[in-house]
């Protein structure tokens, strides 16, 4: 009798220690994939920039070109070659756009396309650009104005206003971040670049390295005329490639006299 009634409580006890441990391998199953997927979160979320699915790429002039589709914009991004095909996940940074750009070498113009260092493509980081490394026909980045056009422009007799361009040299660290107000004379023009126009003021004050300020506005001027600017002074500005600014006042308000 004792015999006919353990078998029976047995199977039963043996049957609730398979499904608990079914449970169990269920319960570990489901925790140990959030922790993975947790896990992989913060590096795709610390990564600068955007990401995406390649649509097309196209290679040229030593830089590989790719569309990309984020799922809620397509846009067009360039790097030193490097491999990628449709459908690859990447990784854009930030950078460089250029609006209109023309490739001479695969005569075609982009809306915008946006060159950086380089791209990660399935977590493997392209080459990076070698400095001042620019693809063919790229537009040259604004640089100090020293040509003889630019000297014989007349620094002579400009009011200050708010600051000296040697001034703003000057006192770069504590104005860093800033508002500042300069009167100056334009010295070099140079239109939609990168979405801005680029001019360089000079007013006699400062020396070799000192006496010449950029400034990007969206207004426009003409070499020779006198204007007051008005903006935000950014130091150590680097747009890459090689460019870089010691110290240049973006988006800035533009007043001619």
């Amino acid at each position: 009798m004792k015999k006919r009634f353990m078998l029976p409580l047995v199977a039963s006890l043996a049957l609730i220690l398979v499904a608990g441990c079914s449970k169990d391998e269920s319960k570990t199953t489901a925790d140990q994939k959030p922790a993975a997927e947790k896990a992989a979160t913060p590096a795709t979320a610390s990564a600068a920039g955007k990401s995406g699915t390649v649509i097309e790429t196209i290679d040229a002039a030593g830089y590989t070109y790719v569309q990309v589709d984020t799922g809620t914009e397509k846009f067009w991004a360039a790097a030193p070659q490097f491999a990628a095909k449709a459908g690859d996940p990447v990784i854009v940074p930030e950078g460089m756009p250029m609006e209109n750009y023309h490739s001479k070498s695969l005569d075609r113009t982009f809306d915008v396309v946006y060159f950086v260092d380089s791209v990660v493509v399935g977590g493997a980081q392209s080459a990076s650009a070698s400095a001042g490394a620019m693809p063919e026909g790229h537009p040259a980045i604004d640089t100090p104005a020293t040509t003889p056009a630019a000297a014989a422009v007349d620094l002579t007799n400009i009011k200050k206003a708010g600051k000296t361009v040697a001034e703003i040299f000057a006192e770069k660290d504590q104005l860093n971040g800033k508002a500042v107000e300069v009167r100056g004379k334009v010295v070099k023009y140079s239109p939609e670049i990168m979405g801005k126009n680029w001019i360089h003021i000079q007013d006699g004050t400062g020396g070799e390295g000192t006496n010449d300020l950029t400034v990007t506005t969206s207004a426009q001027a003409a070499q020779g005329d006198t204007i007051v600017v008005s903006g935000l002074v950014t130091t150590n500005k680097d747009f890459g490639y090689g460019y870089k600014y010691d110290v240049i006042i973006e988006d800035a308000t533009v007043k001619a006299e």
